[in-house]
């Protein structure tokens, strides 16, 4: 038999995974980001501005 203890423990321990794997790709995101060279960041953005068909000229 489960308690409202354990259930309210459940649900932060299953709400704190998809927060934790957000903090750590955002991180990396930023540590790839900031090594990246400028030239190969912007045609990395600009790529994807014209595959998504957003002006960029």
């Amino acid at each position: 038999m489960t308690t409202g203890t354990q259930v309210a423990a459940k649900s932060v321990s299953t709400q704190a995974i998809p927060a934790l794997i957000a903090l750590v790709l955002g991180f990396a995101v930023i540590f790839v980001a900031g090594h990246v060279q400028a030239g190969a960041l912007h045609d990395a953005a600009h790529d994807v501005r014209h595959a998504t068909g957003f002006p960029c000229h």
